[in-house]
């Protein structure tokens, strides 16, 4: 009996240091997760973007969900990686001269380090087609319709379902003096169908989250629904030449009752500027300003 009871007792410290490895490596987890959170400074909701931008569609609020659920699928396999790591880093560790017993061709370790992967893979997939639908899909009457014509190097905007006093669409050019702004409504659908002059170009506003290329010769489209009032720079995001940089225009997104009374003012042949002024808007772009050509010499310091 006492033989035995100092037998029991003898693995007693090792345990013991086990117990308190893994309490160390516990409360290191748990301290790095509440520092993590402190230093980001922000709150539940702005912390689940993980970065993500803010957008002013439902289709950029589709995308963030497949980034958010994204990252948090991510985030579940890099803790249980972590896990094994750390976890076989102190049970694992070098105690003595005898080599370890080696593990080779275990067939159902395999199947599973080849099957969780493809699983894994599987369910992005899926919710990556279902987002991707959800952006691109396109109904046969939209709300309003508009007309994106790029060149080099300015764009010009047209809606062709509103005439102007002299029987043509109503447009809005750019100039290298003018930057053009794109007078849409909220809440409703909307179609842009887009076609190049020249080269290949890009219609990209930032805060869609969403760009689409402009391609001579294959006319390209999509539909959103912008969500909130404001003035959006928008850019060109294909290189097209040599005033790419300076391509820019203006996305003003306003009430449906200042968007008809806009198309209104503009059938009568007020200006841009001008009908933008009788909605109570800026008559010029406020994101963004045009490219000043001019060099001049630097003084000599």
């Amino acid at each position: 009996m006492i033989s035995s009871h100092k037998a029991d007792t003898s693995n007693a410290p090792d345990t013991r240091v086990r117990a308190n490895s893994k309490r160390r490596y516990l409360r290191l987890g748990a301290l790095a997760a509440a520092a993590s959170l402190m230093l980001t400074g922000c709150d539940v909701e702005d912390s689940l973007r993980f970065g993500w931008p803010r957008g002013i569609t439902p289709q950029a609020e589709e995308m963030r969900q497949l980034w958010t659920w994204s990252v948090v699928a991510a985030l579940v396999v890099g803790v249980f990686v972590w896990g094994l790591i750390f976890w076989c880093i102190g049970a694992y560790r070098k105690r003595g001269e005898e080599l370890p017993p080696q593990t080779r061709y275990n067939m159902p370790i395999e199947i599973l380090y080849s099957a969780v992967p493809f699983f894994i893979i599987s369910v992005l997939f899926y919710y990556t087609a279902i987002a991707q639908t959800y952006v691109d899909k396109e109904t046969k009457n939209p709300d309003v319709t508009v007309t994106v014509v790029a060149f080099k190097w300015n764009w010009r905007f047209e809606y062709p379902d509103t005439k102007g006093a002299d029987g043509e669409e109503i447009s809005t050019l750019g100039s290298t003096d003018e930057i053009p702004i794109l007078v849409l409504p909220t809440d409703k659908t909307i179609r842009f169908d887009e076609i190049s002059e020249d080269v290949i170009h890009s219609f990209w506003v930032p805060d869609l989250l969403f760009k689409r290329d402009v391609i001579p010769g294959h006319p390209n489209s999509f539909q959103i629904t912008i969500e909130r009032e404001g003035a959006y720079v928008g850019r060109c995001a294909e290189l097209c030449g040599t005033y790419h940089a300076n391509m820019n225009f203006e996305l003003r997104a306003v009430s449906w009752a200042d968007y008809q009374r806009y198309l209104e003012s503009r059938s009568q042949g007020l200006s841009m500027s001008e009908a933008l002024e009788a909605i109570g808007q800026p008559g010029h772009a406020t994101t963004t300003e045009p490219f000043n050509p001019e060099r001049t010499k630097r003084s000599a310091s």
